[in-house]
């Protein structure tokens, strides 16, 4: 258990004061099988189960009455056969004890309860689950087939959980610098092996390996890739070529799952060629006015936006946009060059609370989606920047040849777009830079004490130091 138990009772307290009535069921993950029931996946716990009841162990529920205060947590005892394969544990009395959780009860008792509360007309607040296990359980509870039970979710419970787990505590941020540093060795090491002639796949594993020798995990597969205008290319066997990007998109999360993401992009020759720099310069720049902008009460879509008007005007001086930027932002020009966000929540899920909805993250009533225009249909956050929250901040520039063809065929946004110029570009591949950054009380800082280098005469320096 990673805070003291007054750090999760007081989390429950205001859970349950948020909520207001009925009875608050949070399902906690169970075993994973891979392949056959005995070879599990390494198991990782739900999320805000663990935000708000701390334990790691699978098969567990736990029970919040928002009436009456009473806070239950369900589970079965392990058998004697659990114990020879797999040794002794806590009790489900002692793991409740240490959340400060006073009630405890086997599952079959959890059906009994929750029916009873259906009975007497109660609202029973669930989060969408996301696991066909926990969907079934549902399924028995509440008699809600799976197809219904994320619209069924309670909309109250979501509210409440993003409202708490948004802003991060002083011990939280102690937990996410750990998770930076870990970071750090791993986009570090990636770039020292990068080099002619080694796979993506292997340093993928290697960064893998050193996210383990920690005892975690990564915090999502790793993007390791020569083809970095693919947004999640993961690691081929490909082996890397001179005069070609790598892009590395990796993270650790913790023991305790507080997560990391940073990306690097690095030439595999170790000098980027003139054209290679020329588009770093801008995204590493787009990467920097982020942090210029990035403070308490600024919404973090026009930062977005800000950074799109950066890019766009340093695209038209190299003559491959043209036209009033304005105008061509607007009309999301730009997004042939970047069909993403500038970032996302982050936290103890490096999508920060995705699960529960994105339109509910990233968003409030003052900040809604647009989700018809391409590019910006794919941001994950918009909504006011407040102290605590932490953001990626993640531009790149991209040069995809399918998109660029049908753009050019279909004349979209032919009147910003020079397709001719952009034609040169098609075998460029893709450059990203990110970092965590963490909002502070009059702006915001990276996470992280060591910086990973970014700069491209930083990266060249550090790439010239290889072994």
């Amino acid at each position: 258990m990673l805070f003291s138990k007054d750090t999760y009772v007081e989390r429950r307290r205001r859970l349950r004061e948020l909520v207001g009535d009925g009875l608050i069921v949070l399902f906690g993950n169970n075993d994973a099988p891979m392949n056959y029931p005995a070879n599990a996946y390494k198991f990782r716990q739900d999320s805000s189960f663990l935000y708000f009841f701390a334990q790691h162990r699978d098969g567990l529920v736990g029970v919040i009455d928002a009436d009456t205060g009473i806070e239950t947590l369900y589970g079965d005892e392990i058998d004697i056969d659990d114990i020879v394969w797999y040794g002794s544990v806590k009790s489900v009395g002692d793991l409740a004890a240490e959340a400060g959780v006073s009630a405890t009860a086997p599952m079959k008792r959890l059906y009994e309860v929750v029916d009873d509360a259906v009975k007497q007309g109660r609202r029973v607040h669930f989060l969408p689950p996301y696991r066909y296990d926990t969907q079934i359980q549902l399924m028995d509870m509440l008699r809600i087939h799976p197809s219904r039970q994320r619209a069924e979710a309670s909309q109250t419970l979501i509210d409440a959980v993003v409202k708490l787990r948004s802003r991060k505590s002083a011990e939280e941020i102690a937990e996410l610098e750990r998770a930076a540093a870990i970071g750090y060795e791993m986009q570090t090491t990636a770039m020292r092996l990068c080099r002619p002639g080694l796979t993506e796949q292997y340093i993928s594993g290697v960064l893998s390996g050193i996210a383990q020798s920690y005892g975690c995990i990564t915090s999502f597969q790793s993007i390791v890739t020569q083809h970095g205008e693919i947004m999640h290319g993961y690691p081929s066997d490909a082996p890397l070529e001179e005069g070609r990007l790598l892009l590395c998109d990796c993270g650790a999360e913790t023991n305790e799952n507080y997560c990391s993401d940073h990306t690097r992009t690095s030439p595999v020759s170790g000098r980027f060629t003139q054209k290679q720099r020329e588009i770093h310069d801008i995204v590493s720049d787009c990467h920097d006015l982020a942090l210029q902008k990035a403070r308490p009460g600024v919404r973090w879509w026009d930062v977005h936006f800000d950074v799109c008007r950066l890019m766009t005007d340093r695209l038209k001086d190299l003559g491959l946009m043209r036209g009033d930027t304005e105008e061509a932002v607007r009309a999301g020009a730009h997004a042939l060059f970047l069909p993403h966000g500038l970032g996302h929540m982050m936290g103890m899920d490096v999508h920060d609370m995705e699960g529960l909805g994105q339109i509910y993250v990233g968003f409030d009533e003052e900040t809604r989606p647009n989700l018809e225009q391409f590019g910006t249909n794919a941001l994950r956050m918009g909504r006011r920047l407040e102290e605590g929250f932490v953001v990626t901040d993640e531009p790149g520039i991209y040069f995809i040849p399918q998109l660029i063809d049908l753009w050019r065929r279909e004349g979209t946004n032919a009147e910003f777009l020079c397709f001719d110029k952009i034609e040169a570009y098609k075998d460029f591949g893709g450059i990203r830079i990110e970092d965590d950054v963490l909002v502070t009380k009059d702006g915001c800082r990276f996470l992280g004490e060591k910086r990973i280098p970014y700069r491209a005469d930083d990266v060249e320096a550090f790439l010239a130091d290889r072994k």
